[in-house]
């Protein structure tokens, strides 16, 4: 079975401030291709893009080491070949792995957290609920984390129960579940499987052929982990 690697190359426009284009391929020749039309286009529109600003990635979801690294060009200057990019404020890397976009919303989710535990510690508890529901539940792009440690998994799980307790003003060690229900808030495992069920809507309904295939795949990974997720263990 031949088995290639994908390569991605993020160009951002002529001014900076338009949405970043990605390209996707399943060969080095295919991008170059890619890259060729888009150049033509480019200088049929009067445009340039910037290869300064502009960056390929292999992925590598085998853990193979690629040593004869292709050589991808844009407007005759070569690109950075990179293991990680920051892409719509999701992190991705070579190795297909989420944990550095856990940490991500880790972090952002203690920021946020800290503010609200700062500027209404004096508020009653229905206010509380109310801006803790609206400002520590998005964990944007959860729904596609698959690829993860347990490690990472759990502090993001630790760092939401902590952030409520600290917020409501509950001891450390009470307990997570009885918390949440005393509140009628959604835990941590319950607004990953809404997230989920949301986005398994959402491509069932969309009129995509690609994103059908992708999800008709019962080998899919994404598609193995949303069913984890839903079944009582």
């Amino acid at each position: 079975m031949l088995r290639s690697f994908k390569k991605l190359s993020t160009i951002p426009s002529k001014d900076g401030v338009r949405p970043i284009l990605v390209l996707l391929s399943p060969s080095s020749g295919a991008m170059k291709r890619l890259l060729s039309i888009c150049e033509t286009y480019a200088v049929t529109h009067g445009l340039r893009y910037n290869p300064t600003k502009s960056e390929f990635m292999i992925f590598k979801p085998d853990h193979k080491r690629y040593n004869d690294i292709p050589h991808i060009t844009l407007c005759g200057t070569p690109l950075t070949k990179v293991g990680r990019f920051k892409y719509l404020g999701h992190w991705i890397t070579e190795d297909l792995n989420d944990n550095l976009d856990i940490e991500r919303e880790r972090r952002s989710l203690s920021v946020r957290c800290n503010m609200l535990i700062r500027r209404f510690a004096k508020c009653s508890k229905r206010v509380k609920t109310t801006l803790f529901n609206a400002y520590c539940q998005s964990f944007y792009a959860c729904s596609l984390w698959v690829n993860y440690t347990r490690r990472a998994y759990s502090d993001l799980r630790v760092q939401y129960n902590n952030a409520f307790r600290m917020l409501m003003g509950l001891p450390r060690y009470c307990s997570a579940s009885a918390m949440f229900a005393e509140t009628h808030t959604d835990g941590f495992a319950s607004i990953m499987r809404k997230r989920c069920a949301s986005l398994l809507r959402r491509v069932r309904d969309s009129p995509n052929t690609i994103l059908h295939a992708l999800l008709d795949r019962w080998d899919s990974p994404i598609l193995a982990h949303w069913i984890r997720l839903h079944v009582v263990k």
